[in-house]
């Protein structure tokens, strides 16, 4: 399927929220609940009438630590939906794969819509997991907090979290660990199979071999362009790496 990104574009946003609208309303608001609460597809195609009938709001738990989301539903988003559960069952589904059927919209079918309206619009990078990403790039963008994202993806690390909204690291929050059992685990999965010097040697080994292939005169200039990216990379590194440091708290 590919990477998929998160929409990071106001404008390419609400194209492709009204793009879904004219395949088929339940699209929009199936994309609409994803973005508001970071709720996975395969969740969302669970959610019953009952669920969002006569609701102006939903609350959710995410991930393993059952993180609570609440998406407020605005008023054209209600309008949506009274007409979507108007004289359905409520316990029925409320993203039906067929108007004739009673089963759940598939997941696969879901990723084939969300292509097509994608590529109409002019975005590639787009699938199952886009809901997901647009809600954790919005949220980090107006709060700036990377670790209540961790905790709802269950991720292990910022470190991926960052990866998977795809936003370059704050190098500070990724070096410092957030609790005393996190910190223990890193000493025991360094120690572990003296895994923590067998990482230091393979850096070091590679820093060396920099340094012997520097003076090269085969060298172009591109291979100095990528030492020179990687150096300032590393500088801001062991900068950040030596200001996170218990000493320095």
């Amino acid at each position: 399927m590919g990477w998929v990104a998160p929409i990071k574009d106001d404008e390419t946003l609400e194209r492709f929220k009204q793009a879904l609208r004219k395949v088929d309303d339940k699209y929009y608001i199936m994309f609409q609940i994803g973005i508001g609460t970071g709720m996975a597809l395969q969740e969302i195609l669970k959610l019953k009438n009952k669920d969002v009938k006569g609701k102006s709001s939903i609350s959710v738990s995410i991930g393993a630590r059952e993180i609570v989301t609440t998406y407020e539903f605005s008023e054209e988003d209600q309008k949506i939906i009274d007409e979507l559960v108007k004289d359905k069952d409520p316990d029925g589904y409320l993203i039906l794969g067929h108007t004739n059927s009673t089963a759940p919209l598939s997941r696969e079918q879901a990723y084939r819509v969300f292509k097509a309206v994608g590529q109409s619009v002019g975005i590639s990078a787009i699938g199952a997991q886009t809901m997901r990403k647009t809600y954790a790039w919005r949220y980090y963008k107006s709060t700036g907090d990377i670790t209540y994202l961790q905790h709802m993806f269950n991720h292990a690390s910022p470190a991926i979290t960052y990866r998977y909204i795809g936003e370059k690291p704050n190098i500070q929050v990724v070096l410092r660990k957030n609790t005393a059992e996190e910190n223990e685990r890193s000493r025991y999965l360094l120690y572990l199979n003296d895994t923590g010097r067998k990482r230091l040697t393979a850096a070091i080994d590679e820093l060396a071999a920099i340094r012997n292939k520097f003076d090269d005169p085969t060298n172009n200039d591109s291979f100095y362009g990528c030492v020179d990216c990687f150096l300032e990379e590393l500088d801001g590194l062991i900068e950040n790496y030596k200001q996170s440091l218990p000493d320095n708290e």
